[in-house]
C-alpha cells in the first residue's frame, strides 16, 4: 500500500502544467502552483517552530485554500484537525483547544469572534480565503510570516520544479487526521486517522473506480466529513482529476448550472440530492394518469425510463460513469424509479472510524436494498447466531479501521471488542453473496439525509436546561428534528406565558447554540410524562 502523498507527488508531477484545483467560477491553479502552495507551507510551519506530528486545524467552507492548507498540512507530516464550518464559534474553539492545535486556518468573520487566550496551545491563526496571518501568539510567529517571502527565495532560487519535489513518505501507522464528530459538548469524540486508514480508502478507490485521464470532479459535501474529504477530493486528486469547489451549500439552480459546467466523472453524493430530484421532477410525472396507462405498456415503458435516464444523467453534465450515494439510506420508491430507469447507482456503507468506506459494490452488481459489499481492505461480522438471517450487530476490522478516540480512552476501549472488531453500532444481516443490509441502529444517533450525524443526547442537554423544559426527547419526522417535551411543573406555577409561546423561546435559545444541522424544528408537548425504565430513562422506541 502506498502512502497518498506518494500518490500526490506523482499526480502532481505528471500534470504539473495542468490545472488542479478551482473554485467553482473563481481561482483555478495548477499542479504546479500548488506543489508551490506546499512548499511555502511547510517553510511557513517550520518558521513557527512546528514539528511533524503538531496538529492544525482547518474550519472553514470547501475552497482550494481549504484544500491546499490540508494537504500542505499532511505533507509536512503533521496532523490535519478538520472541523466543520457551521459549528458554533464557542464549538470551533473549543474543538481547537482540546486537540492541541498550534495553527489554525479559518474565516476572518469567525476569528474575531474567537478568543485566544482560551486558545494557550495556538501559535498562529492564517485567513484560509488568502492564507494572510490574522493572529500571531509572539513575534517569532510574527517574523517568520514576514520573512516568508525571503526564506522562500532561498530554499527555492529557481522556485518549486518537478525535480526539488519531495512529498513521498512511507511511513504508514502516523496518525494523519484528528476528525471531531461533534462539536457540542465539552467532551468531543475526536477520532483518530492514520495514513494507512486513508490510504486504504483511497487504493480502494482507485481500483474499483479509475480515474479517467483528465477527469473532472465537483466538490459539493463538507470535506471537514471523511466522505467528502476522501471521495470527492483525496482520491480522485490523487488519480489525476481536476476538482472544483463549489464552497457554500448552492441553491439547486447554481447546483445544476455547475454540473453543466463542470461534468464531473463520477458523481458522490448523499440519497438526499437524488430524493429531490426523483420526487420533485419524476415520479409526479409518472403518476400522471395518462403516464400509469402508457407505462404499463412494455415497448412505450422502456421508452419512457430511457428518456428519464438520459434526463436525470444530463441533468449531473452528461459526464458521469455512475452515481455513488452513502451516509444514509436511499427511499424504496426512489430506488425503484432508480432501478426501473437503470441508473447506474449504487449505494456505499461508511462511517468515520473507517476513514469512512466500510461497504461498496458496482452498479452493475449492486443488490437493491442493500449497502454493499465489504471493502477488500477489512472484514465484516453480524453478531448474532445466523448472521444470513438473524440481525445483529455489524462489526469490521482492517486497514480502515481507527487508531480510536483522541484523549477518551474509555470511548475507544468501549468502541470495540475484546477481540479487537469495531462495534458499528448498526444492526444487518450479510446474505450468501457477501451483501450487507442494515436494519436499524442500536444507538441513539439519528443520521439525516445529507449524511450529518446527530446524537439527540446533546441536543437534549442543551434544551433541558431551558426555563420551563422538565424532560426533553429528540425524534426525526420527516426529515426533521422535533422535540417532545414534558414541562417543568414547578417553574410553570409562576409562568406568565402558555406553554407554546415559552417553548418557542425555547427552541430558538437551543438553537443558537446547536450547529445548522442539528436545528429543532418544532416542540411538542407529551400529555402525562415520558414512559420511563427502572432506571429512570425515558424508553426512546415508544416515541420514534
Amino acid at each position: 500500500m502506498e502512502h497518498y502523498c506518494t500518490l500526490l507527488e506523482n499526480r502532481l508531477r505528471r500534470n504539473w502544467e495542468k490545472p488542479a484545483l478551482s473554485d467553482y467560477r473563481g481561482a483555478t491553479f495548477t499542479s504546479a502552483q500548488v506543489a508551490e502552495q506546499f512548499a511555502r507551507l511547510h517553510l511557513l510551519f517550520k518558521g513557527f517552530g512546528l514539528v511533524p506530528g503538531d496538529k492544525i486545524a482547518l474550519s472553514g467552507n470547501n475552497s482550494a485554500h481549504w484544500a491546499m492548507a490540508f494537504l500542505a498540512v499532511n505533507t509536512f507530516h503533521g496532523v490535519a484537525v478538520p472541523i466543520l464550518a457551521d459549528f458554533t464559534n464557542e464549538g470551533l474553539q473549543d474543538l481547537t483547544h482540546h486537540s492541541e492545535s498550534k495553527v489554525l486556518f479559518t474565516e476572518a468573520k469567525k476569528w474575531e469572534n474567537l478568543d485566544p487566550k482560551k486558545l494557550p496551545h495556538l501559535l498562529a491563526a492564517i485567513n484560509i480565503d488568502n492564507f494572510t496571518l490574522m493572529y500571531a501568539a509572539n513575534e517569532e510567529v510574527k517574523a517568520a510570516y514576514d520573512g516568508l517571502e525571503d526564506a522562500f527565495k532561498k530554499a527555492y532560487p529557481k522556485g518549486v520544479q518537478k525535480d526539488n519535489l519531495n512529498l513521498a513518505y512511507d511511513k504508514l501507522d502516523e496518525l494523519a487526521v484528528i476528525n471531531y464528530t461533534s462539536g457540542t459538548t465539552g467532551s468531543p469524540k475526536g477520532i483518530m486517522l492514520t495514513a494507512r486508514n486513508i490510504a486504504a480508502n483511497i487504493e480502494f478507490a482507485l481500483n474499483k473506480i479509475p480515474v479517467p485521464k483528465d477527469a473532472t470532479m465537483m466538490s459539493m459535501l463538507p470535506m471537514a466529513h471523511m466522505y467528502g474529504l476522501a471521495f470527492e477530493f483525496l482520491y480522485p486528486f490523487c488519480g489525476g482529476a481536476h476538482v472544483t469547489f463549489l464552497g457554500k451549500t448552492p441553491s439547486p439552480t447554481v447546483l445544476m448550472a455547475a454540473f453543466q459546467e463542470v461534468k464531473p466523472y463520477i458523481l458522490i453524493t448523499v440519497p438526499l440530492v437524488m430524493e429531490k430530484v426523483i420526487k420533485g421532477k419524476v415520479m409526479p410525472v409518472l403518476k400522471k394518469p395518462m403516464m400509469r396507462v402508457l407505462t404499463s405498456i412494455p415497448v412505450l415503458k422502456n421508452v419512457i425510463y430511457k428518456k428519464i435516464r438520459e434526463q436525470i444523467m444530463n441533468a449531473f453534465g452528461g459526464n458521469a460513469c455512475m452515481i455513488v450515494m452513502g451516509g444514509a439510506a436511499l427511499s424504496k420508491a426512489v430506488e425503484k424509479v432508480m432501478r426501473a430507469a437503470k441508473i447506474p447507482y449504487t449505494v456505499g456503507y461508511g462511517m468515520t472510524e473507517c476513514a469512512p468506506l466500510v461497504a461498496y459494490e458496482h452498479w452493475s452488481t449492486f443488490a437493491p436494498g442493500s449497502c454493499g459489499r465489504c471493502v477488500y481492505c477489512a472484514e465484516m461480522r453480524v453478531d448474532s447466531k445466523d448472521p444470513q438471517k438473524v440481525v445483529g450487530e455489524l462489526q469490521v476490522r482492517g486497514s480502515n479501521v481507527m487508531m480510536g478516540y483522541y484523549k477518551n480512552e474509555q470511548a475507544t476501549k468501549e468502541a470495540f471488542t475484546e477481540d479487537g472488531w469495531l462495534r458499528t453500532g448498526d444492526l444487518g444481516v450479510i446474505d450468501a453473496q457477501g451483501n450487507i443490509f442494515i436494519r436499524g441502529r442500536s444507538k441513539c444517533m439519528i443520521l439525516t439525509s445529507n449524511g450529518q450525524n446527530i446524537y439527540p443526547e446533546e441536543i437534549e442537554a442543551k434544551l433541558n436546561t431551558m426555563p420551563y423544559v422538565g424532560e426533553s426527547l429528540i425524534v426525526e419526522r420527516e426529515k426533521r428534528l422535533v422535540a417532545l417535551v414534558t414541562p417543568h411543573e414547578e417553574q410553570m406555577k409562576t409562568a406568565t406565558e402558555p406553554f407554546e409561546v415559552l417553548m418557542e423561546q425555547a427552541r430558538q435559545l437551543a438553537n443558537a447554540e446547536l450547529p445548522a444541522y442539528s436545528q429543532i424544528a418544532k416542540i411538542e408537548q407529551v400529555e402525562g410524562g415520558f414512559v420511563h425504565t427502572p432506571k429512570h430513562s425515558i424508553k426512546r422506541h415508544l416515541y420514534a
